[in-house]
């Protein structure tokens, strides 16, 4: 502890009147001295003595701790920080530094652990921040004195997005050192992906422009690359090198399809992080093409036209058949409005523009030749989509059974028709497939059974495909809703034409709005309806997964590899009927990637492609500005290890060679005040008593 003397002023009187007071007393007394007047000295002495005891002048001695000097050390736990050997580096230059800042007297060291960021939980709504050091820097100054800071230590391998422009912006005074990793002429090569589309329209060509940069320049002329898209096996092509390249891909499915793009190392470069990107593509459709063909007209004919053209993204294109073309009748030309059916146009011409087919109670009526009804079946099985809702015709010698379609029906009339109520039921199976799973009014497997309404009638079939899914039963646990995979296409088949009733609600109604898009969508590849399927998806800080089956065996264990390549096994809960879940939490952002095995998903989190490491050499560069301004040094650590520190005074160079400054601001912290009257009011009238007597007595003589 120390002191500090100074005097301090505290006037009886406002000092004005002091001052009026002085020029009324010492004018006189200067003129008098001017005069030679006897006893002006003294009289001049008692006015002064009087002033000053209305001054009352006290000393007053401040009790003073010193405070230490702060030196901040920042260092960079970025990703760019693991290359090899800047790890190493970096810790052999933070013990040096915290050795040598100990021996500096009245200093203390203030370490900062910057440029690893947790992933936030609005990650995927922000920007890329990079590597922000000078942010946690701003974070450490909030509880210090900035006239204490002395000295700012950055242990980095220079790649700083966030350097102020200024040494104002951090409102300090104190140089700002750089120790900087890594190796002198690094090599690197980096896949930039220049111009990528946000979102493309499915089974549509899309392009994306990329373009493979190395430094500095090598001697490749083409770099080898592959794309992958949503975890399926790659295909490859050769780019050049630095010139930017158009690259064609597809989309198969609505939704974010995940684009992985790598390309070939170069020998002994930095890091091959940045030989890979990732993107993310939203499949949109382009307005679905529904063929919906009636035959006998019915109640239902009018809920599937409903239903269809309810949804704003299907176009669809409607034909009740009622008659052959050959066949007349007497009513005018004038009179009539219904056009010949286009059979050639839409069944030869334009039928795989149709993403699906619907047959609704149609039966051979020698409109549709055997040739067009061939052309259906291959359509379905090249890619297709086929749904026939039977009606009593099925069953009949008139039935699509006895065509050419037959070969891709899954179940095939046995010629009865059931008559009767009935309640539509989910199968077992049925609760685990996602087009029937937890429909409204579905009822419990094994429990509580559904509490929809009625049908009447059903075809009785039998299910002959070794492949098909019986998802709904009816009368007799007959089979009513059939699904099948055939060739590339799909096929549903309802046993039945008394959907309807549940649209007008008859009985209680039922979800058949629900049933019929679940089912449309299916049948044109809809991947959240898909029944084997595993998904993941970032919610916040957790990576969600999510695998659908029909099997009932325990789901396997899944493997979640990182974007560091770090693996782990997570076990799922399979507490729904179908589907097996899992929530882990996540702390960087990247490409996770989630495989059981047989299928692989991917979800991003954060940035896919980092500014870290757009360009992961050590570099000086961008702190030269604020070094210079701030009289900052800056240590190679590659050629210069060791590097020794000095105090040294506000006003002095602040680096050297071989040697980093840390200034010597000297502030303290004031703890008490003691103050002394120097002129105590019986001193001073004592004083200027005298002074009045002396006067009187030299001028009485």
């Amino acid at each position: 502890m120390s002191g500090n003397l100074s005097i301090a002023w505290s006037p009886f009187v406002p000092w004005w009147v002091l001052g009026l007071l002085a020029a009324l007393v010492l004018l006189p007394v200067a003129y008098a001295l001017l005069r030679g007047a006897r006893g002006a000295l003294l009289r001049g002495l008692f006015a002064l003595v009087l002033l000053l005891a209305l001054a009352n002048p006290a000393a007053v001695v401040e009790k003073r701790d010193p405070l230490p000097d702060v030196a901040l050390v920042v260092v960079d736990q970025s990703a760019s920080e693991r290359i090899p050997p800047r790890p190493e580096q970096r810790n052999a230059a933070f013990l040096m530094l915290n050795r040598e800042l100990s021996k500096l007297p009245d200093t203390e060291v203030r370490v900062i652990d910057a440029g690893e960021h947790a992933l936030a939980a609005d990650q995927a709504d922000r920007g890329d921040p990079g590597t922000r050091l000078f942010g946690a820097l701003r974070q450490a100054l909030a509880d210090i004195s900035r006239e204490r800071v002395a000295a700012v230590f950055l242990i980095s391998d220079g790649q700083i997005h966030d350097v102020p422009e200024h040494m104002a912006d951090l409102a300090i005074d104190a140089p700002v050192h750089l120790l900087l990793t890594g190796r002198d002429q690094e090599i690197d090569r980096r896949l930039v992906l220049e111009q990528v589309p946000s979102f493309g329209i499915v089974g549509k060509k899309q392009s994306l422009t990329l373009k493979v940069v190395d430094r500095p320049g090598s001697d490749a002329r083409t770099a080898h690359l592959t794309i992958s898209r949503n975890g399926e096996p790659p295909r490859s092509l050769e780019v050049p090198v630095g010139k930017s390249t158009p690259v064609e891909f597809e989309l198969d499915r609505r939704g974010p399809t995940v684009l992985e793009l790598q390309v070939d190392p170069l020998k002994g470069e930095l890091t091959e992080v940045n030989n890979r990107a990732a993107v993310v593509v939203n499949g949109v459709r382009d307005r679905l093409r529904v063929l919906l063909v009636s035959g006998e007209p019915h109640p239902g004919e009018r809920a599937w036209r409903n239903i269809l053209k309810s949804d704003p993204s299907v176009d669809l294109v409607h034909f009740t058949i009622l008659r052959p073309p050959e066949k007349q009748d007497g009513t005018p030309i004038n009179e009539l409005s219904l056009i010949a059916f286009p059979t050639r146009e839409l069944f030869e011409l334009k039928l795989d523009e149709f993403d699906l087919v619907i047959f609704d109670r149609y039966r051979r009526r020698g409109v549709l030749p055997t040739l067009y009804l061939d052309n259906v079946a291959s359509y379905v099985e090249n890619g297709g989509a086929l749904l026939e809702a039977s009606g009593p015709s099925f069953a009949s010698p008139l039935s699509l059974a006895r065509t050419p379609l037959g070969r891709i029906l899954p179940a095939p009339p046995t010629g009865k028709v059931l008559e009767g109520g009935f309640k539509p039921r989910v199968t077992d199976l049925g609760h685990r497939h996602p087009v029937t799973a937890a429909l409204e009014g579905a009822g419990i497997p094994g429990g509580k059974g559904p509490s929809w309404g009625r049908w009447f009638r059903q075809l009785d079939v039998d299910v002959e495909a070794p492949h098909a899914q019986v998802l709904m039963t009816g009368a007799d646990g007959k089979p009513l809703l059939i699904l099948d995979r055939v060739g590339k296409g799909r096929v549903a088949e309802l046993a039945s034409d008394h959907l309807w009733l549940w649209a007008r609600g008859y009985d209680g109604g039922g979800p058949q709005a629900e049933l019929v898009r679940r089912i449309a969508h299916w049948l044109m590849k809809e991947p959240d309806l898909e029944e084997e399927d595993l998904r993941a998806r970032i919610d916040g800080q957790q990576l969600l997964i999510r695998r659908q089956s029909l099997s009932a065996d325990p789901p396997p264990a899944i493997t979640v590899t990182d974007p560091e390549g770090e693996t782990q096994s997570v076990t799922l809960d399979a507490s729904v009927p179908g589907v097996a879940t899992a929530r882990i939490p996540i702390t960087e952002g990247g490409l996770y990637r989630v495989s059981d095995g047989t299928r692989t998903a991917l979800a991003a989190a954060g940035a896919l492609n980092p500014k870290e490491y757009e360009d992961p050499r050590a570099s000086a560069e961008p702190t030269a500005a604020i070094r210079e301004e701030s009289g900052g040094g800056l240590v190679r650590l590659a050629d210069t290890p060791q590097v020794a520190l000095r105090k040294v005074a506000p006003g002095r160079d602040r680096h050297g060679r071989g040697w980093l400054g840390v200034l010597s601001h000297g502030a303290y912290l004031v703890t008490g005040v003691e103050r002394a009257p120097l002129l105590p009011a019986l001193a001073g009238l004592a004083l200027a008593l005298g002074g009045l007597l002396l006067a009187w007595r030299r001028e009485g003589r």
